[in-house]
């Protein structure tokens, strides 16, 4: 009798990894980052990031006691879309930007679809979508890093796009010397970042590397040059977007192919954005394009179950 088959439903594989464990190692990946930003936009990355975490936070206790459901703060995904959204502001926002969009980002992009594994698109991105659309000229206040020269100016997309100025030496896109987001400090530290999110696990190599390949073939194509190709790599949010928010679980698609066709998609829509309408850059609203297409894309590309019914 002590041999005896049990039967029990699925998931039949275990793992030990918990989402709070995952959340930190994110946090993790972004210290760098994030240092950088402090070093190049002094307090005001400071006050922005803390600002947007514990906005979050908040929100997420208040709408889990409303909706009366568990209060889940201590798995840090809050504080991972805290950290994100202040990544996608400018440093000279006013105080109450991060605030808003935090709030927005949890109470609308996650919490009102159930919380955590239930959001369709990424919480940090809708919250700065809404921001961006309800406050331009604010969200498109660049200046350039601290000792530098702290006065507004145009970041390098923009400037291919829009005006004749020079652009930076490559040498400031991979550091970070170049104006823009938080989150675009640097995109050597991103990189870093993302190889310990592989190293670790907590995402796959296939999003990424499909996302950043297809705007790299592209603007090889349109630029027709290296150099030209290497700013629409490293002068926006292209590392961070594919890197840190396309990945999002609840928002990507699960299965392998879809993954890739996911990143390919999220390449040619960023490249459209950039190079097809007014705007510079084009990742967010990319990710959030392709956020919405992922259960379509899981449903075509989901392996068949064995022993399925032919239709």
């Amino acid at each position: 009798m002590e041999n005896r088959l049990i039967a029990s439903s699925s998931p039949h594989i275990r793992s030990d990894e918990t989402v709070s464990r995952i959340m930190l190692d994110v946090i993790i990946a972004l210290i760098p980052a994030f240092i950088a930003s402090v070093y190049y936009f002094g307090l005001a990355s400071v006050k922005i990031t803390i600002l947007s975490v514990l906005t979050a936070v908040i929100a997420e206790v208040a709408c889990q006691k409303a909706m009366k459901r568990p209060v889940t703060i201590r798995d840090l995904s809050a504080v991972v879309t805290g950290i994100l959204l202040a990544f996608n502001l400018p440093p000279s926002v006013p105080w109450w930007i991060p605030i808003v969009g935090s709030a927005f980002a949890i109470i609308i992009g996650k919490q009102v679809f159930g919380g955590i594994g239930h959001n369709f698109i990424n919480p940090a991105l809708a919250g700065r979508a809404m921001l961006a659309t309800s406050w331009p000229v604010i969200m498109t206040n660049w200046v350039n890093p601290a000792g530098v020269d702290a006065v507004s100016t145009a970041t390098p997309l923009a400037i291919m796009k829009e005006t004749t100025a020079s652009l930076p030496p490559l040498s400031d896109l991979f550091l970070g010397r170049i104006p823009g987001c938080l989150g675009e400090t640097s995109a050597i530290l991103l990189i870093i970042g993302g190889i310990y999110l592989v190293y670790r696990g907590v995402i796959t190599w296939r999003i990424p590397v499909a996302y950043i390949g297809t705007v790299a073939v592209i603007s090889l194509i349109t630029e027709g040059s290296i150099t030209g190709m290497t700013y629409h790599l490293f002068a926006g949010g292209l590392m961070l977007g594919a890197i840190y928010m396309a990945t999002d679980y609840s928002s990507s698609p699960v299965t392998p192919k879809g993954k890739i066709i996911y990143g390919i998609g999220a390449g040619l829509v960023t490249m459209l954005i950039r190079k097809a309408s007014t705007l510079p850059e084009g990742v967010s609203y990319s990710i959030l394009l392709m956020n919405v297409a992922a259960p379509l894309i899981d449903k075509y590309t989901s392996p068949k179950v064995f022993g399925g019914v032919k239709k």
